[in-house]
C-alpha cells in the first residue's frame, strides 16, 4: 500500500513543459499533370494532394515555452 502511495506522489510532482519543435517529414504527395515537369512544378508551388503523413527524418528543439505558454526569457 505504501509503494502505491509513493508512486502516486511521484506522478503528482511531474510538470508539463511545452516547446516549439521544427519537424521535417518525408511525405508522399500526388498531383495530376500532363508531364513529369508539370507535376514537379505543381508540387514545388505547393499544389497537389497529401497521401500520408510520412516518417520524421529530422527534429530540432526551437524553443521551450514557459508556464504561460510564451517563449522563455521574453
Amino acid at each position: 500500500m505504501a509503494a502505491t502511495a509513493d508512486k502516486l506522489k511521484q506522478k503528482l510532482s511531474l510538470t508539463t513543459f511545452h516547446a516549439t519543435m521544427l519537424v521535417t517529414r518525408a511525405e508522399q504527395w500526388w498531383v495530376e499533370a500532363e508531364t513529369a515537369e508539370e507535376a514537379q512544378a505543381l508540387l514545388a508551388s505547393g499544389q497537389g494532394h497529401h497521401c500520408e503523413l510520412g516518417e520524421r527524418v529530422y527534429v530540432e528543439l526551437e524553443s521551450m515555452l514557459d508556464d504561460a505558454g510564451g517563449p522563455q526569457g521574453s
